[in-house]
Protein backbone atom coordinates (compact mmCIF):
# COMPACT_ATOMS: atom_id res chain seq x y z
CA UNK A 1 0.00 0.00 0.00
CA UNK A 2 1.44 3.36 -1.05
CA UNK A 3 1.37 6.11 1.62
CA UNK A 4 2.97 9.53 1.94
CA UNK A 5 5.95 9.68 4.28
CA UNK A 6 8.29 12.53 5.21
CA UNK A 7 12.02 12.70 4.52
CA UNK A 8 14.29 15.07 6.41
CA UNK A 9 16.73 16.60 3.93
CA UNK A 10 20.12 18.21 4.24
CA UNK A 11 19.98 21.98 4.59
CA UNK A 12 19.05 23.62 1.28
CA UNK A 13 19.06 20.29 -0.59
CA UNK A 14 15.30 19.76 -0.97
CA UNK A 15 15.36 20.08 -4.77
CA UNK A 16 18.41 17.83 -5.11
CA UNK A 17 16.80 15.18 -2.91
CA UNK A 18 13.52 15.34 -4.86
CA UNK A 19 15.41 14.87 -8.14
CA UNK A 20 17.47 11.98 -6.80
CA UNK A 21 14.38 10.22 -5.44
CA UNK A 22 12.52 10.73 -8.73
CA UNK A 23 15.48 9.13 -10.55
CA UNK A 24 15.05 6.10 -8.28
CA UNK A 25 11.35 5.88 -9.16
CA UNK A 26 9.88 7.45 -6.02
CA UNK A 27 7.04 9.97 -6.31
CA UNK A 28 7.81 13.13 -4.32
CA UNK A 29 6.04 16.33 -3.41
CA UNK A 30 7.82 19.52 -2.36
CA UNK A 31 5.30 22.32 -1.68
CA UNK A 32 6.70 25.81 -2.32
CA UNK A 33 5.64 29.39 -1.79
CA UNK A 34 6.80 32.78 -3.08
CA UNK A 35 9.33 34.29 -0.69
CA UNK A 36 10.73 37.82 -0.89
CA UNK A 37 14.46 37.93 -0.26
CA UNK A 38 16.31 41.15 0.51
CA UNK A 39 20.08 41.23 0.12
CA UNK A 40 22.46 44.11 -0.54
CA UNK A 41 19.63 46.56 -1.34
CA UNK A 42 18.22 44.12 -3.85
CA UNK A 43 14.77 42.57 -3.52
CA UNK A 44 13.93 39.35 -5.38
CA UNK A 45 11.15 36.81 -5.23
CA UNK A 46 12.13 33.15 -5.07
CA UNK A 47 10.28 29.85 -4.82
CA UNK A 48 11.10 28.52 -1.36
CA UNK A 49 10.06 25.25 0.31
CA UNK A 50 6.95 25.63 2.45
CA UNK A 51 8.50 23.20 4.96
CA UNK A 52 12.27 23.82 4.86
CA UNK A 53 14.32 20.57 5.05
CA UNK A 54 11.22 18.36 4.64
CA UNK A 55 10.01 16.49 1.57
CA UNK A 56 6.98 14.23 1.07
CA UNK A 57 7.74 10.84 -0.49
CA UNK A 58 5.17 8.25 -1.65
CA UNK A 59 6.35 4.91 -0.26
CA UNK A 60 5.08 1.34 -0.67
CA UNK A 61 5.21 0.13 2.93
CA UNK A 62 4.94 -3.54 1.93
CA UNK A 63 8.15 -3.27 -0.07
CA UNK A 64 11.53 -3.05 1.64
CA UNK A 65 12.89 -0.63 -1.03
CA UNK A 66 11.96 2.35 1.12
CA UNK A 67 15.24 1.87 3.01
CA UNK A 68 17.08 3.17 -0.06
CA UNK A 69 15.70 6.63 0.70
CA UNK A 70 18.12 7.04 3.63
CA UNK A 71 21.10 6.57 1.29
CA UNK A 72 19.92 9.10 -1.28
CA UNK A 73 21.95 12.25 -1.93
CA UNK A 74 20.37 15.22 -0.18
CA UNK A 75 18.43 13.08 2.32
CA UNK A 76 19.43 12.94 5.97
CA UNK A 77 16.87 10.32 6.93
CA UNK A 78 13.29 9.16 6.49
CA UNK A 79 11.13 9.89 9.53
CA UNK A 80 10.28 6.57 11.16
CA UNK A 81 8.38 5.21 14.08
CA UNK A 82 10.28 2.18 15.24
CA UNK A 83 11.29 0.13 12.20
CA UNK A 84 8.64 1.46 9.80
CA UNK A 85 8.36 4.90 8.15
CA UNK A 86 5.93 7.31 9.78
CA UNK A 87 3.04 8.05 7.45
CA UNK A 88 1.23 11.32 6.94
CA UNK A 89 -2.50 11.09 7.75
CA UNK A 90 -4.64 10.48 4.66
CA UNK A 91 -5.71 13.63 2.86
CA UNK A 92 -3.08 16.01 4.24
CA UNK A 93 -0.84 16.07 1.15
CA UNK A 94 -3.89 16.29 -1.11
CA UNK A 95 -5.19 19.25 0.93
CA UNK A 96 -1.87 21.06 0.54
CA UNK A 97 -1.86 20.35 -3.22
CA UNK A 98 -5.41 21.70 -3.53
CA UNK A 99 -4.20 25.09 -2.25
CA UNK A 100 -1.65 25.49 -5.06
CA UNK A 101 -1.99 28.21 -7.65
CA UNK A 102 -1.44 27.68 -11.38
CA UNK A 103 2.25 28.45 -10.77
CA UNK A 104 2.30 25.49 -8.35
CA UNK A 105 2.87 27.77 -5.38
CA UNK A 106 1.02 27.84 -2.08
CA UNK A 107 -0.51 31.26 -1.42
CA UNK A 108 0.09 32.30 2.16
CA UNK A 109 -2.24 34.74 3.80
CA UNK A 110 -0.58 37.65 5.58
CA UNK A 111 -0.01 36.71 9.18
CA UNK A 112 -0.13 39.58 11.59
CA UNK A 113 -0.60 39.88 15.29
CA UNK A 114 -2.03 43.37 15.02
CA UNK A 115 -5.53 44.69 14.50
CA UNK A 116 -6.26 47.93 12.63
CA UNK A 117 -5.76 50.86 14.99
CA UNK A 118 -3.24 49.10 17.28
CA UNK A 119 -0.37 51.33 18.43
CA UNK A 120 3.03 50.23 17.13
CA UNK A 121 6.53 51.50 17.82
CA UNK A 122 9.23 51.47 15.15
CA UNK A 123 12.35 49.84 16.58
CA UNK A 124 14.91 50.32 13.78
CA UNK A 125 15.87 52.71 11.02
CA UNK A 126 15.51 56.46 10.57
CA UNK A 127 12.05 56.47 12.17
CA UNK A 128 13.16 54.55 15.26
CA UNK A 129 11.12 55.30 18.42
CA UNK A 130 8.22 56.77 16.42
CA UNK A 131 4.76 55.54 17.40
CA UNK A 132 1.90 55.12 14.96
CA UNK A 133 -1.26 53.15 14.27
CA UNK A 134 -1.37 49.86 12.37
CA UNK A 135 -3.45 49.95 9.16
CA UNK A 136 -2.77 46.70 7.27
CA UNK A 137 -0.16 44.36 5.78
CA UNK A 138 0.64 45.16 2.12
CA UNK A 139 1.26 42.72 -0.74
CA UNK A 140 5.00 42.67 0.02
CA UNK A 141 4.30 41.57 3.61
CA UNK A 142 5.28 44.96 5.05
CA UNK A 143 3.45 46.68 7.89
CA UNK A 144 1.55 49.79 6.74
CA UNK A 145 1.12 52.25 9.57
CA UNK A 146 0.01 55.84 10.06
CA UNK A 147 2.47 58.26 11.71
CA UNK A 148 1.98 61.84 12.90
CA UNK A 149 5.03 63.69 11.51
CA UNK A 150 5.55 67.42 10.93
CA UNK A 151 1.94 68.20 11.74
CA UNK A 152 0.40 65.80 9.26
CA UNK A 153 -0.43 62.11 8.91
CA UNK A 154 1.94 59.97 6.84
CA UNK A 155 1.43 56.39 5.70
CA UNK A 156 4.71 54.45 6.02
CA UNK A 157 5.69 50.87 5.19
CA UNK A 158 7.97 49.05 7.61
CA UNK A 159 9.42 45.53 7.73
CA UNK A 160 7.55 43.42 10.34
CA UNK A 161 10.76 42.75 12.28
CA UNK A 162 11.25 46.53 12.73
CA UNK A 163 8.05 47.17 14.72
CA UNK A 164 6.64 46.10 18.05
CA UNK A 165 3.43 46.65 19.95
CA UNK A 166 3.48 49.89 21.91
CA UNK A 167 2.30 49.63 25.51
Amino acid sequence: MIRWCVAYTQSGKENLAAGQLAAQGFKTYLPKYRKTVRHARKVTDIKAPLFPRYLFVAVDLDCSLWRAINGTRGISYLLTMGEKPSTVPAGIVEEIKSRETQEQLIELEPNTLYDPGDSLEITAGALSRQVGNFIRVDTNQRIVMLLQLLGRELEVRIQPEDVQAYA
